[in-house]
């Protein structure tokens, strides 16, 4: 299963791609799952990587360190890396775990135990945001952009409707 979900995370080309590598990780390790959520990608303070409101559908993203990261980047499987810890992480937020500490041990125990320690996920997961911290004041703009929803992001539970 390690290997396999690797490469998917290596593959993916989206947010959604992405995602459904996290769900699979937190169902192999925790064993619990949630369909129905949206990514919004929005300006929000430093230090703020994303968020997950107690109660909502909605993981909401920084758009600004998303820039950043993009900007800064040296390839696919970093980006990767860095949005699936996000997600991971606000993911378990909305399966009911709200405390901070107890979401990030858990983060780097799915993490370990479906990536590896040496994948770049754990290291991003255990450094943090300090690396796009340092960047926000040189490479990206303060922006004030409206929120923007990402489509197809969690299509487990999409129905058609014709």
């Amino acid at each position: 299963m390690r290997r396999e979900l690797r490469r998917r995370l290596e593959l993916a080309d989206s947010f959604g791609e992405v995602f459904k590598v996290v769900k699979s990780a937190v169902q192999e390790v925790l064993g619990v799952r949630r369909a129905g959520l949206e990514l919004i990608l929005m300006d929000l303070p430093d230090k703020v990587g994303a968020l997950h409101q107690v109660g909502s559908n909605a993981i909401i993203m920084n758009r600004r360190y998303l820039e950043a990261l993009l900007k800064s980047a040296k390839d696919k499987l970093e980006i990767n890396s860095y949005i699936f810890s996000i997600l991971l992480h606000e993911y378990l937020h909305s399966l009911g775990i709200l405390d901070e500490d107890e979401a990030r041990m858990l983060s780097l125990r799915v993490i370990r135990e479906t990536l590896g320690e040496d994948h770049p996920a754990y290291r991003i997961a255990v450094r943090g945001l300090d690396k796009l911290d340092s960047m926000l004041g040189q490479e990206v703009g303060a922006g004030e952009a409206d929120a923007e929803l990402v489509k197809d992001f969690d299509t487990d539970n999409t129905q058609y409707i014709g």
